[in-house]
This record gives C-alpha cells, sequence and structure tokens, in this order.
C-alpha cells in the first residue's frame, strides 16, 4: 500500500490562529476538500466521544460508520478542529468496505468540535460533529509520562491482541455492523512527542516526533493505512474492526524520524 504522509495542506493547519469553532473547522474543511459538498452524515456515522475527557493526554475516541447503499467506505478523517495539527488521523481502506470502525487514544489539547469524515468510492463526502469538553490539561504542552531513555528503548514495540465481539457504539447506534467482526487493538510503544512539550531537566523543548503510518495488512493483504499526527496519545492504542475470518495480521509502524517497526501475528487458533 502507498504510504501516505501529511500533505502541506494538513500540516499550515497547525500555523491557523485560534479561531472560533465555526471558523476553525470552515478552514480545514476548505484546506482539504475545496469546494467538494459535504453531506450529513446522520444514519451513516456514529461517533463515541466522552462528553469531559477524563485524562486531555489520552482520551478514547470512535466512531463506527455504515456505507450508503450502493458505495462503500473508502477513506475516514477525524479532525479535532481546535488541537494544533486539527488533522489528527486519516485512516485509508486498500479496498472499500461496507462499514468501518475505530477507536484510538489521542490528545485532546482544549474543547474543541470533533468531526469525523466519510468519502465513500464513488466519492462522495459525509460529516458527523459532536463536542468534547477537557480537563484543562493542555495535552499537547503536558510533559511526556515516561522517561525519555525508557521511551526510546522500547520505541516501536508492539503488541496485537484480537477479542471475539465488537461492542456497539454508545447509544446503540449501527450496531448492525457488528454482528460478523471482531475487535483488533493495536497498542504501540512511543513517546509521541508533540514537538510542544518541555525537557523538565533541560527545560529546553523535546523535538516533534510521532507516529506518522501505520499500515495494517490482514491474511497477507493490505486492510488499512492510517496516517497519524501529534495528536496521536502518548503510547496510542489503535482499535478497529475485522472480519471474523481473519488469520494473520501484520502491522507496520513507520515514525517521523524514519523509525520502521514490524510485527505479524498469526490468529489461526482464534
Amino acid at each position: 500500500m502507498k504510504h501516505l504522509g501529511l500533505t502541506a495542506a494538513f500540516l499550515c493547519c497547525t500555523a491557523l490562529p485560534a479561531l472560533a469553532s465555526n471558523e476553525a473547522w470552515d478552514s480545514v474543511k476548505e484546506q482539504l476538500y475545496g469546494e467538494r459538498a459535504i453531506l450529513s452524515g446522520e444514519g451513516i456515522i456514529a461517533i463515541d466521544a466522552p462528553y469531559r475527557t477524563y485524562d486531555d493526554a489520552r482520551t478514547d475516541l470512535a466512531a463506527q460508520i455504515k456505507a450508503p447503499p450502493g458505495a462503500q467506505i473508502a477513506k475516514v478523517t477525524v479532525v479535532l478542529d481546535e488541537n494544533p495539527m486539527p488533522v489528527s488521523a486519516v485512516f485509508d481502506l486498500e479496498t472499500p468496505q461496507p462499514g468501518f470502525y475505530f477507536d484510538i487514544t489521542m490528545r485532546v489539547n482544549g474543547p474543541t468540535p470533533m468531526h469525523v469524515v466519510a468519502e465513500t468510492s464513488d466519492g462522495r463526502l459525509f460529516v458527523a460533529e459532536t463536542f468534547v469538553k477537557t480537563s484543562g490539561q493542555g495535552a499537547c504542552a503536558a510533559p511526556p509520562g515516561t522517561d525519555p531513555e525508557i521511551a526510546l528503548a522500547t520505541l516501536g514495540q508492539m503488541n496485537i491482541d484480537v477479542v471475539g465481539s465488537l461492542p456497539g457504539v454508545n447509544g446503540g447506534k449501527l450496531t448492525s455492523l457488528a454482528s460478523r467482526l471482531s475487535r483488533m487493538d493495536v497498542d504501540i510503544s512511543h513517546p509521541s512527542h508533540s514537538g510542544m512539550q518541555m525537557d523538565q531537566i533541560s527545560l529546553l523543548f523535546i523535538p516533534m516526533r510521532y507516529v506518522e503510518n501505520v499500515e495494517i495488512d490482514l491474511d497477507g493483504a493490505g486492510f488499512v493505512d492510517l496516517t497519524g499526527s501529534i495528536s496521536l496519545s502518548e503510547n496510542p492504542r489503535l482499535g478497529l474492526a475485522v472480519p471474523q475470518s481473519t488469520r494473520s495480521v501484520d502491522v507496520t509502524m513507520t515514525d517521523t524520524s524514519g523509525a520502521v517497526s514490524h510485527v505479524h501475528k498469526d490468529l489461526a487458533g482464534f
């Protein structure tokens, strides 16, 4: 699968001034999609996000997407409008699917609208929105939670876990998607430095370094590519819905400093 880095349009979002919520979304939307029409995601996208974050630096955000009749889901973009890097995660599906589910641990830097945009195989765009309140911890500038030397020593280590059922999205929305799906969790050891954090000893800013790409293959074939950002939490966890027939998983992680790690897991006994 072709590697996807953050485009210049994504990166320039980091330099946006503090804007009113609707202005922030309008700016990101224009940079990503130009004049393309974006349709309501009601009945297509269900977001599961906390009303208020318990831990700003590690917040579970999830969504379940069901393709409209006659189409498949090809790409899903997660936008935290007021985060320093608003385009927080992009999922590119190697083969478009009738449905897609993800949950992921992210930094939520402050109160923000959250948008999930689904692009279908016929080129249509659908969006759903919610609002996430925070605890005021300023997640993107919060000091790292682990010793830098330990973080570097374990950087890139990954663990894959697959369970036999996928819980429905909060409120029971779109739960029919889960009928023949398993849940796969990928835990990645990575400090996910935002570039806004300060070393507590030297008082110098720690250089930006985060998980740029996670490529997931199922049974030897491409499934999905995740393009990350500084919004990913330290030691991020990614959950996905995968077919119950899956018998092997390969995950390749690449970070912004060029570090690459790979893990394979056979699920034949699952």
